[in-house]
């Protein structure tokens, strides 16, 4: 991944460059296929324009912003013209100088209010629900506790509950950030050497993490809390040595973790914190699957009563009617051989 930064003198000059409601800044976004950020600096009136994206598409977005940059200043520019401040759009926009944080807008006093059965209302105005007895007792679960592990079959909501829940406090203000991982393993086929830089190689296993926080969040708003690093996603590897206070981390694929792996991961949790850890034992991808942390752990935590277990079945399966039938096919499958 590559990075620019374009320093602008003014909130006046940024009005001039974005054009209205960001309409220019978007469509660069779109033609080059990169991120743009813009960044107030506290002590003083400059803003940054950050451009992230693949290293070529960011250099010809940097060239066309800068083009457009120096006609603003030379006054050659023939449609630079300032708009009117518009207001973030509800569930997305950018950080604007005296913004007050990423949830201003959407929540100027505070956290909205939500059905009294809903874990979240959406960005689209939906509000997000347990479908299942057990999938709301695994909600009310991770509410009371601090360590909580969602076990069970694809479809069940264990991730996208346990993003909604995040969600959820942190809008709440009772955790300022919120840390997605899972490990790096191939799901039985090898893809090879990828092209690019580092996150262009992981980007693939992480983009399954992606859904559920755009679904919540809409692609806008979450792209900011991700640049704005309230949201991190990330492979497992990255966890070790970090000590995470205040957050809310979610181990998922818990499943192909060796032992080693699932200690190094549940020793990361700092003051503040809460972590939840989903994964379907029925699914491993390890060479060896019975080296599975999932697997293990109930068995060396079994005692601890702060430490909650929730299993699913495919009763909680909420994907389409046919994946219940799958997992219940492959289940009896198993069991006769």
């Amino acid at each position: 991944m590559g990075t620019r930064k374009l320093l602008l003198r003014s909130d006046q000059e940024s009005l001039y460059l974005l054009g209205e409601q960001d309409s220019h800044l978007r469509r660069v976004e779109n033609e080059c296929g990169v991120e743009i950020f813009l960044r107030h600096e506290v002590q003083g009136d400059e803003l940054h324009l950050t451009i992230r994206g693949v290293s070529s598409r960011v250099q010809k977005a940097y060239r066309r912003l800068k083009e457009r940059l120096d006609g603003i200043r030379s006054g050659a520019l023939p449609d630079a013209e300032p708009a009117a401040p518009a207001a973030p759009p509800a569930g997305g926009g950018r950080r604007r100088p005296g913004d007050g944080g990423p949830w201003a807008a959407e929540f100027p006093n505070g956290p909205a209010p939500m059905p009294e059965d809903a874990v979240l209302l959406s960005a689209y105005g939906k509000a997000i629900r347990p479908r299942t007895p057990l999938q709301k007792e695994y909600v009310e679960t991770i509410l009371a506790g601090d360590m909580t592990f969602g076990i069970g079959p694809a479809g069940t909501g264990k991730t996208f509950l346990a993003v909604a829940t995040a969600l959820r406090l942190l809008r709440a203000r009772e955790i300022s950030r919120i840390i997605l991982t899972r490990p790096v393993v191939e799901a039985g086929e090898k893809l090879g050497y990828l092209p690019g830089d580092f996150y262009d190689k992981v980007n693939p296993y992480l983009k399954p993490l992606f859904d559920g926080f755009v679904a919540c969040l809409g692609p806008d708003k979450f792209r900011l809390l991700r640049n704005e690093e309230i949201i991190e996603i990330a492979p497992l590897a990255y966890m070790r040595g970090r000590t995470l206070e205040d957050a809310f981390i979610i181990l998922d694929e818990a499943q192909n973790t060796t032992i080693g792996q699932m200690k190094m991961f549940l020793t990361r949790m700092g003051t503040g914190s809460r972590v939840v850890v989903t994964g379907d034992v029925t699914q491993i991808d390890l060479e060896n699957p019975r080296r599975s942390g999932l697997v293990l752990i109930e068995k060396i935590f079994g005692h601890i009563p702060d430490i909650r277990f929730v299993h699913f079945s495919e009763r909680d399966v909420v994907r389409h009617p046919l994946v219940a039938e799958i997992v219940k096919a492959f289940d009896a499958w198993e069991k006769e051989k």
